[in-house]
């Protein structure tokens, strides 16, 4: 049998420091300058103040459970062993969204509010990724 690798994320410009601080295990967001709104995923203008006046800042890596769904359907290959498994939606304290998986529980536990931290996965291709963790 041929192993299938996972993708990973593609790393442009605008995402590069992001990556560049999960390698580090720093969670890093764009926080505009105008109004220090935070901001994930990264973009060129402020959702809050349309200002493009950005800098990235190290936030909390602390957040909950926004909401989450179960895959049972396998979509790519390379995740048919890890199936069923979790898709969720952290929000961050600093406010942002992020689209994660929560790891170490198991999925009937998953609950929306509960609380998670930030941890990292191992470098695929160098390529780190920030997933959760119940707190």
């Amino acid at each position: 049998m041929v192993e299938v690798k996972k993708p990973v994320p593609e790393i442009d410009d605008e995402s590069r420091p992001f990556f560049e601080a999960a390698k580090e295990g720093r969670l890093s967001v764009q926080k505009c300058s105008s109004c220090d709104t935070f901001r994930f995923p990264p973009r060129l203008r402020c959702p809050s103040c349309l200002s493009t006046d950005t800098q990235w800042t190290d936030v909390s890596g602390r957040g909950s459970v926004f909401t989450f769904g179960i895959w049972h359907q396998v979509f790519h290959p390379a995740f048919a062993d890890e199936a069923p498994y979790n898709v969720a939606v952290v929000e961050l304290e600093e406010g942002p969204l992020m689209v994660t998986s929560i790891v170490d529980c198991p999925n009937d536990s998953l609950r929306i509010g509960m609380p998670v931290q930030v941890v990292y996965t191992e470098p695929v291709d160098g390529v780190v990724l920030a997933k959760f963790k119940p707190a």
